[in-house]
């Protein structure tokens, strides 16, 4: 048997320790996770009322077009809607893109460090990935992206706010960034972090559909939403290239069960409201904390930071495991002396940093 040269390039992704495997190696009675970007605050109550109903309806396929959903959702948005795409996460629509336009003679640009798997899904395809390194303050480079471009380039990939720096691009940046991209090349702006923006220059995207048909968004439940383990993400762009990516999606792809909280959750939007305000609150308590031991921080537009220790991120990791901390190491995210953490509750950050702060 032989499978394509290139893939054996790619590692499979590598999740982080579960909470029972931590506890049960270092003898911990309490574990928290602030590493995979999740809402420390679950999900909405209308969400797990819909689960409830649902559950009697196991035995039965989804609807593979995702109707209610996608009524629903599409007046949420204000689009129509045949312009709406929904995947097994967000991360499923990104395979559904690469597998649709790249190939072995094809290219594709992006930021980096940026969330890998657009590199991970280009290279499986065969394509060219031209990766781009952020600016100082951690942002995209989009004059340096677009000079990367050239005929044979497919797509463009932009992360906003982009993982694992937390930074965003601002609405006079992409404006004029998507004015000098060819028409011919899709530009896909991934905000799975959109609603817990509060940056008053960042871009309101949707509307900019009807302007640039080059242009997809990708958005998901899994993060404000807290829908994480019921993956449902979704992509919207003009109709005609949703018609033309649709079959490269597999029938089937949302459960049952995803669509009909991925609906209560929208209808609860006091409950975003609420986790959006804690969020900025607990923001506040790593720059704080950022500050006052003299580490950088990154300004953040999601739920988690990025901090550089000035220490290899590695020893830090192990360390606050061992105290029953499960944090993002930066060294495989880019960032080798950095930490990504993600926002917990009020409690959560006051007890990870004060544990941090010994180890410092």
């Amino acid at each position: 048997m032989r499978i394509k040269e290139h893939l054996k390039q790619l590692k499979p992704y590598q999740p982080g320790k579960p909470i029972e495997a931590v506890k049960s190696e270092y003898g911990l009675d309490k574990v928290v996770k602030l590493a995979s970007n999740e809402n420390p605050y679950g999900c909405s109550e209308a969400a797990k009322e819909a689960l409830h109903h649902e559950i009697q309806q196991l035995a039965l396929y989804p609807d593979g077009y995702s109707a209610a959903l996608r009524t629903r959702l599409s007046k949420h948005l204000n689009v129509s809607e045949t312009s709406l795409i929904f995947g097994n996460g967000s991360d499923e629509i990104i395979q559904i893109i690469c597998r649709a336009f790249l190939n072995d003679k094809t290219n594709t640009v992006t930021a980096a460090p940026t969330f890998p798997q657009y590199k991970h899904n280009a290279v499986i395809e065969g394509a060219e990935v031209r990766e781009i390194a952020l600016r100082p303050d951690g942002s995209h480079d989009l004059d340096a992206m677009l000079e990367a471009i050239d005929e044979q380039t497919q797509v463009v990939w932009i992360c906003s706010p982009n993982n694992p720096t937390g930074t965003y691009t601002s609405e006079g940046e992409l404006l004029a960034f998507l004015e000098r991209v060819p028409s011919r090349v899709l530009v896909v702006l991934d905000e799975a972090y959109y609603e817990y923006v509060t940056a008053e220059d960042y871009p309101e995207t949707v509307p900019l559909l009807s302007k640039y048909s080059n242009l997809m968004i990708l958005r998901t439940f899994s993060k404000a939403y807290g829908l994480a383990a019921l993956r449902v993400g979704y992509g919207i762009a003009d109709e005609n290239l949703i018609r033309q990516i649709e079959p490269a999606r597999e029938p089937f792809n949302t459960s049952r069960l995803g669509q009909a909280a991925a609906i209560a959750a929208l209808d609860d939007q006091a409950f975003i409201a609420s986790c959006i305000e804690q969020n900025n609150a607990g923001l506040q308590q790593y720059y704080d904390f950022a500050k006052t031991h003299g580490l950088k921080c990154y300004p953040s537009q999601t739920n988690f930071v990025l901090i550089d220790f000035n220490r290899p991120s590695d020893e830090l990791f192990q360390a606050l495991l061992q105290k029953g901390y499960i944090v993002r190491s930066g060294n495989a995210l880019g960032f080798p002396t950095s930490l990504r953490i993600t926002i917990g509750t009020k409690e959560q950050n006051e007890e990870i940093l004060a544990t941090l702060a010994e180890i410092l």
